[in-house]
């Protein structure tokens, strides 16, 4: 078998690493970045922050600095139980369009060293070294993992002349061990795993540190006595398949060895297009209906700008409402063309909200559009069929 190169590029706290290329004066703070764009952001404007001290409300943290993680303040957790933990810790407000921008500005810069790129997400990217691994080769470089490890230097350096932002990056035979060893030197470390590296290295860690398996699995690996990836290893590959079923148990059979043959995929198609919000306060359909209202417009718009962007129109537009109970309910209508156009999603969606019950409090409300096609595609290959 060939070998493979595969970095994984994970962007070190990447929403508050903006938030301070902003506020440069609250470097060496701790900072978390959640909730909605309110009274933080006035406050940070006039040269004063907000803290989480009397924070009340139900924003939820999107991310934190190293700082107030050593506070225990991670993302997804409840701004009121961060406030208990770190009640002098800035609170900022997060804004989506400034990361979109910056992680637009990180994967170009890659991408100029190392074209094999998949997108994960708005902060993180697989790339495939191996051919740059191979053509460092022919010019005599040393070792190919310290081929790799240089490549890897190279990126953070783009990266940081792109940005001014730090990146982490993990370097292994394949995705599964990748995403693993860019946790590992936190912040702005490059972290190599080769494959002889595996039992010494990997095998110690705790099983939950593989993508893959939740809490949910991981509580009953532990009720079996298995707490370590090396201890998953030794299981036998029938015993797993007869504890966590045929699919999942042989899956956890191969990645306890760190197997993984899935490639760098650097380009798909998406499924849909969509934008929601999730409410601080729950929203009554009647008594708010004018701030339903503008938010409702505003993720339609906000969707059409998506559309446009990414150059895709689409037919099937949903709506998606969670309520006060936590129950959640979806509605879908396809339309005869496919649009980006916000009236047209605006006035669809409006035509589902009407088949959803309002008779409670509204905790989240999202836009969705599906049925995906390239409108500029579809008329190139039109034209085209004009001299066939």
């Amino acid at each position: 078998m060939v070998p493979r190169y595969i970095a994984h590029l994970d962007m070190d706290a990447f929403y508050a690493s903006v938030e301070l290329l902003r506020y440069p004066q609250l470097k060496g703070r701790p900072v978390v970045v959640g909730g909605r764009r309110r009274s933080a952001q006035e406050s940070a404007d006039d040269g004063t922050f907000a803290t989480l001290r009397g924070y009340t409300g139900r924003g939820v943290v999107t991310t934190s600095t190293y700082e107030a993680r050593a506070l225990g303040v991670f993302s997804a957790m409840g701004l009121m139980k961060a406030a208990k933990l770190a009640p002098d810790a800035i609170l900022l407000p997060a804004d989506f369009d400034a990361y979109r921008k910056y992680s637009g500005l990180f994967k170009a810069a890659v991408r100029e060293i190392a074209p094999q790129v998949e997108d994960r997400g708005i902060d993180e990217i697989y790339i495939d070294l191996s051919e740059g691994v191979a053509a460092s080769a022919a010019e005599g470089a040393p070792d190919p993992w310290a081929r790799a490890r240089a490549l890897a230097l190279d990126i953070q350096r783009a990266v940081r002349e792109a940005t001014g932002l730090s990146c982490s990056i993990g370097i292994t035979p394949n995705k599964l061990l990748s995403k693993i060893a860019s946790e590992l030197n936190k912040p702005g470390g490059i972290s190599v795993i080769r494959p002889d590296d595996v039992r010494g290295v990997v095998w110690p860690m705790a099983v939950r540190k593989i993508n893959g398996i939740g809490p949910k699995a991981n509580a009953k690996l532990e009720k079996l006595g298995v707490r370590t990836i090396g201890e998953l290893a030794q299981k036998d590959a029938g015993w797993l398949v007869e504890q966590f079923g045929r699919s999942y148990g042989a899956w956890m059979y191969r990645v306890a060895r760190g197997e993984d043959d899935r490639p760098v995929v650097t380009w798909s198609e998406p499924k849909s297009i969509s934008r929601e919000t999730t409410f601080e306060d729950d929203l009554h359909p009647v008594r708010d209906r004018p701030r339903l209202s503008k938010i409702f417009t505003d993720l339609c718009l906000r969707v059409a700008g998506d559309l446009e962007r990414k150059g895709y129109a689409g037919k099937t537009i949903g709506i998606k409402i969670r309520y006060d109970n936590f129950h959640t309910v979806t509605r879908d209508l396809t339309i005869d063309r496919p649009t980006q156009d916000a009236k047209t999603i605006r006035r669809a969606a409006g035509e589902c909200l009407k088949r959803v019950p309002l008779d409670r409090r509204i905790r989240l409300l999202g836009v969705r559009v599906g049925t995906l096609s390239r409108p500029g595609l579809a008329q190139e290959v039109s034209d085209r069929s004009l001299f066939d």
